[in-house]
């Protein structure tokens, strides 16, 4: 006859070593990695943010939570020479990383000088008519002449600086000589008319001065 009575001891006992299994795997503590790096494979981890908030930003808090571990920390788990390897690569991919930020702050930089040149050079020919004004008595007073000012005024908080001294030596990488004429005494190529203002902002020139030069005679 079949002996059931063992087949279900038998069947009793497996349930039990299943239970007490799921019970003591319920019990292990269960361990979240939030490293925003894989250690495998080095990518970033949560792709789905990578577009929000700044790129540098979010590269520099990567690179900021990755520590350089000590080299007997990772030789529990490599040798010496790959524990050297590791703190090396991690200490060139920060160095890089700070390298490649400068180049990009500075990228930013001259983008926006160039800018800021750019609408200076667009407003020349407006600063002309207001020079042409002023000489022909059209700014003495009135609205224009205080709106011409505030463009000036404000045209020089962008460092809009204007050429226009005379009795000066004459620098070719400023002036441009329309007229040369013998002058009285005068060592040197000075600078004794200007005949339409030049600008810089800077050390950049933006347009010459032309001038009238005296040259010793």
């Amino acid at each position: 006859m079949p002996h059931h009575g063992n087949e279900e001891e038998h069947g009793s006992s497996e349930s039990r070593r299943d239970a007490e299994q799921r019970e003591n795997e319920a019990q292990k503590p269960v361990i979240h990695d939030n490293r925003k790096v894989d250690p495998k494979t080095g990518q970033a981890r949560h792709p789905d943010q990578a577009d929000s908030g700044d790129a540098l930003s979010q590269a520099e808090d990567i690179l900021n939570s990755v520590e350089v571990p000590a080299a007997e920390s990772v030789a529990q788990g490599a040798g010496a020479a790959e524990a050297d390897e590791l703190r090396d690569d991690l200490r060139r991919l920060q160095a890089e990383y700070v390298n490649y930020r400068k180049r990009v702050e500075r990228d930013r930089a001259v983008a926006g000088e160039m800018a800021v040149i750019g609408v200076l050079n667009a407003l020349l020919p407006v600063l002309d008519d207001v020079d042409a004004a002023r000489q022909h008595g059209d700014l003495a007073d009135g609205p224009f002449a205080a709106i011409a000012a505030k463009l000036e005024t404000a045209l020089k908080t962008y460092g809009l600086v204007r050429i226009e001294e005379t009795g000066v030596e004459f620098d070719p990488t400023i002036h441009e000589a329309l007229i040369q004429q013998p002058g009285t005494d005068v060592e040197f190529d000075t600078v004794s008319q200007v005949l339409r203002s030049g600008y810089k902002s800077g050390d950049r020139v933006l347009r010459a001065a032309q001038v009238i030069v005296a040259v010793p005679a």
